[in-house]
């Protein structure tokens, strides 16, 4: 049973924030892949929803006329995967959200649900961190734009105030022009399983050289929040990419990293994981490099 004591369903971004001033405690629900769980295990018993599932002008990817790609937050997984823009420019993201739960779970479970519901294991999210993506929220002023990196305040809590609707996930184009990615998750299983670690890494790298112009890394289930390994990549960026540097991103990630023990995996095999995907991702990024300069790739 699914104890939920009232159901409003909104047509629009400013009808869904309107409800949701009006009710405070009211929960947003859009797949119900997190939140209906949640209530029929009683841990949200009792909860009014306003749903967003019906907002068409939340669904959908776009790249403006400046390059930046749009990703509407009520874009289910599925169609984030077989998206033409997504698998042109930023194909790690759809590579990412394509390891969410299975089938059914990606059909209905969206991009912005992913991100909101604040769980360090969300697939989409160290991806969305990696590019530095930007938020866009709307409310009764009319919204607001917050970077990702400032979005989760704590384990499971995020900075989303009362009366506020995340719309779309903006991934301007020059945090992606040019670079390639990689995600990897480790699990359990190799479907239907949250990760235990996870990893995305991102990176822009002069396949003349072989330098690493510049590096991003980001771990789920190492912190309490999706953490960005930025003294890592402060360390290897500029460099050749050798056998030293790999060494060195490993050792560095182990160092950097705040993962816990849980039933899942122990402190000490999370830790000793992470380096080793850390740099299989890069490592991937660097292949990734050079298979689009032999074919003569742009930088979008």
């Amino acid at each position: 049973m699914y104890d939920i004591e009232k159901y409003y369903n909104a047509k629009t971004v400013s009808e869904a924030v309107l409800l949701l001033k009006e009710h405070p405690d009211a929960r947003i629900i859009s797949g119900g892949s997190d939140v209906l769980i949640k209530i029929r295990e009683g841990r949200m018993a009792g909860t009014s929803l306003v749903s967003i599932r019906d907002v068409e002008e939340i669904k959908g990817i776009a790249r403006n006329e400046d390059g930046d790609i749009l990703i509407g937050a009520g874009t289910v997984f599925s169609h984030i995967t077989a998206d033409p823009i997504i698998q042109k420019y930023i194909p790690v993201l759809g590579e990412a959200v394509d390891q969410v739960g299975g089938p059914q779970i990606r059909n209905i479970g969206t991009i912005g649900g992913n991100i909101c519901n604040g769980a360090v294991s969300a697939d989409s999210v160290p991806t969305v961190f990696s590019y530095n993506s930007l938020l866009h929220i709307a409310n009764e002023d009319g919204g607001r734009i917050a970077p990702v990196r400032e979005f989760y305040l704590g384990p499971g809590r995020v900075d989303l105030h009362p009366g506020e609707v995340l719309t779309h996930v903006i991934i301007p184009k020059k945090e992606y022009a040019g670079y390639h990615g990689h995600y990897i998750k480790y699990s359990m299983r190799n479907a239907m399983d949250i990760a235990t670690l996870s990893c995305s890494v991102v990176s822009k790298i002069d396949t003349k050289t072989n330098i690493l112009e510049d590096v991003r890394i980001t771990f789920g289930v190492a912190a309490p929040v999706p953490y960005r390994c930025v003294e890592t990549e402060e360390k290897l960026k500029g460099r050749i990419l050798d056998e030293s540097l790999y060494q060195e991103l490993e050792e560095s990630i182990r160092g950097e990293i705040h993962p816990r023990d849980s039933w899942r995996a122990s402190r000490d095999f999370r830790l000793q994981i992470g380096g080793e995907i850390a740099k299989r991702a890069l490592l991937r990024t660097a292949e990734l490099a050079r298979i689009d300069n032999g074919m003569g790739g742009e930088e979008a």
